[in-house]
């Protein structure tokens, strides 16, 4: 089991919650998202594993059972082009829990005019294979947001 911890503080609100269809349909995978607390912060790995996949808006830790979790800052803020947004880590690092990986500031993302919801996404998963989903609660760093069989 994989204890997909929270990369921002702020406020669980799930997929479905998400203003975009790709994320709340649950096609990428499912999940819940994060409304996140407004000021300048940095976006943690969810799990210790390895980022296979990292982009200033975007990034894919894979834990030792295989399980990716893609932390999607923001939503279409890839058309940001990564202003406002500070790498950590080089793709292909080995990453623990908790350990910072993106910098940025969702006031900034609002002011760009885009949504700083942050989608956190177990991806190849199916929905049966979470538990204990946290949805509409508020959560801080590192507390648990799913569980994955």
């Amino acid at each position: 089991m994989t204890n997909v911890t929270s990369p921002l503080a702020g406020r669980a609100i799930g997929l479905t919650a998400v203003p975009d269809p790709v994320f709340s349909g649950a096609m990428v995978g499912p999940g819940t998202a994060i409304d996140p607390v407004r000021e300048p912060s940095e976006a943690v790995s969810p799990v210790d594993g390895i980022v296979v996949s990292l982009h200033p808006h975007a990034f894919v830790v894979v834990d030792a059972d295989g399980h990716g979790v893609l932390t999607h800052l923001g939503i279409d803020t890839v058309q940001l082009n990564g202003e406002g947004f500070e790498l950590l880590v080089n793709k292909g690092d080995t990453v623990t829990r908790g350990q910072s990986i993106v910098r940025w500031d969702p006031v900034a993302v609002e002011a760009a005019g885009k949504s700083p919801i942050c989608p956190i996404v177990a991806l190849e998963a199916t929905a049966e294979s979470l538990s204990d989903v946290r949805e509409d609660e508020d959560v801080k760093v590192g507390d648990t947001l799913f569980g994955w069989q």
